[in-house]
């Protein structure tokens, strides 16, 4: 059970109902409660309003991780738009792409962040510099369902350009509600590490404003582990997302940070099974959960809560499907495999994806009609993972079915690289 027909900034809303003097953000500036989060991302939305942004229009923010981030994020939401992260660290081309493919009427950004706005053909907004309406008042408009899309994500792809994944509000409320991998409550304490551009963002900032937890923003841009660790203890940090590569060097080199944390969640790529018996040894009290899933399945699609016996196999188990979430290994003739056979993991369910940015052709390809669900209307996502399933019923990751491969958890497409490549006078072929 989950509120299934509820919108991100609704739920948001009953939160801030709930305990609006409870502490929503903690910034290096200082705490922002419940209230005072709702009021600021209200006076961004009738911002928006005033400026004439209709639902459905996508709006990007390009901005660190801060308190106008969030606020920009929720105010977006509650006018009906939908969000599109870009990370100011990005290459200038990239981030015309995006501007340019959403055809976005308005870029949110910040003084702070760096952009040159003459290299943009969009109409750039510096929020903390804006004189916002007096109104804080909460925005009620009509049409804005589950269904509806909420941001647009953008990840690596074969052709040479960015792929923007569309997500509805249904796929972040079935991660983050009455989910079965970490059991999240009021007291609990999220860390906000990744990039307004990387997924994670999605699982860090609703799983905890949605549950009336406490979001701490890691302050600096460029976080030394000894950076980590003075925010995870000083702020009692309880459920922390590490993409793995990063889990690897805090095992090598910081274990320490990483003590006093309930609920480690790692993934991204494949866990090394030798750092995960150093944490599980040193770690005493803290549960470490191996979590897979593509943006195209909103974050995650199965999880695995890592035991003792999983130490003595070759790799870690991803585990099973989450809540309201399915999952088939298929053959080529998208048939299911049997136990212990290598087949091509497709995943499907509340947190599908609507499909990619204007590419009807590439979501016909990746989102298929579902093969046991004819004619409902169903959908299922090709990941082009492949797995085998264990005796135990647990999934394991093998590898993947084209040249796609990670880099501390970000998805690159090696067709990408090829077209840059070939563009050089001197290459003939890469």
């Amino acid at each position: 059970e989950y509120p299934r027909e509820k919108t991100i900034h609704e739920l948001f809303e009953e939160q801030v109902s709930l305990k609006p003097d409870g502490i929503a953000l903690e910034t290096e500036d200082g705490a922002v409660t419940y209230r005072e989060l709702n009021e600021s991302a209200n006076q961004i939305a009738h911002y928006l309003i005033e400026q004439g942004i209709e639902i459905g229009d996508p709006i990007g923010i390009c901005m660190n991780r801060s308190l106008e981030e969030i606020a920009s994020m929720l105010g977006i939401l509650k006018v009906g738009g939908a969000y599109v992260g870009l990370d100011p660290e990005y290459p200038e081309e990239r981030l015309k792409h995006i501007v340019e493919e959403t055809e976005m009427p308005l870029l949110l950004t910040t003084s702070q962040s760096g952009l040159d706005e003459a290299a943009y053909d969009v109409d750039i907004v510096n929020i903390d510099l804006l004189d916002l309406p007096e109104e804080k008042t909460n925005i009620f408009r009509e049409g804005i369902s589950a269904t509806a899309l909420s941001n647009i994500i953008y990840t690596s792809g074969s052709t040479g350009k960015p792929k923007g994944v569309c997500v509805p509000h249904r796929g972040v409320v079935r991660l983050v509600k009455g989910e079965t991998y970490v059991p999240i409550t009021s007291d609990d304490v999220f860390l906000h590490v990744a990039s307004i551009s990387f997924d994670a963002t999605t699982l860090e900032v609703w799983s905890s404003l949605l549950n009336g937890a406490r979001l701490v923003l890691l302050p600096t841009r460029n976080a030394s582990l000894q950076d980590y660790e003075n925010v995870i203890q000083k702020h009692n940090v309880s459920i922390l997302w590490l993409t793995a590569g990063l889990f690897n060097v805090f095992v090598d080199h910081n274990l320490q940070a990483l003590k006093g944390v309930k609920y480690l969640l790692i993934g991204g790529e494949t866990v090394s099974v030798p750092h995960v018996r150093k944490a599980m040894e040193a770690l005493e009290g803290t549960e470490i959960i191996n979590g897979y899933g593509p943006s195209e399945n909103t974050v995650f699609t199965t999880c695995h809560r890592i035991e003792e016996a999983d130490l003595e196999r070759p790799s870690i188990p991803i585990g099973r499907p989450i809540a309201n979430t399915e999952v088939y290994v298929l053959d080529e003739n998208q048939q299911p495999v049997p136990v212990g056979v290598i087949g091509e993991l497709y995943a499907g369910g509340d947190g599908l994806a609507i499909g990619y940015m204007n590419r009807p052709e590439l979501t016909a390809e990746r989102f298929i009609p579902h093969p046991f669900k004819q004619g409902s209307g169903e959908k299922l996502y090709r990941t082009g993972d492949l797995v085998r399933y264990l005796p135990d019923g647990k999934i394991e990751f093998i590898g993947r079915a084209d040249h796609q491969v990670k880099i501390r958890g970000f998805r690159i497409e090696l067709g990408e690289i090829e077209v840059v490549l070939k563009q050089y006078p001197d290459v003939r072929d890469a």
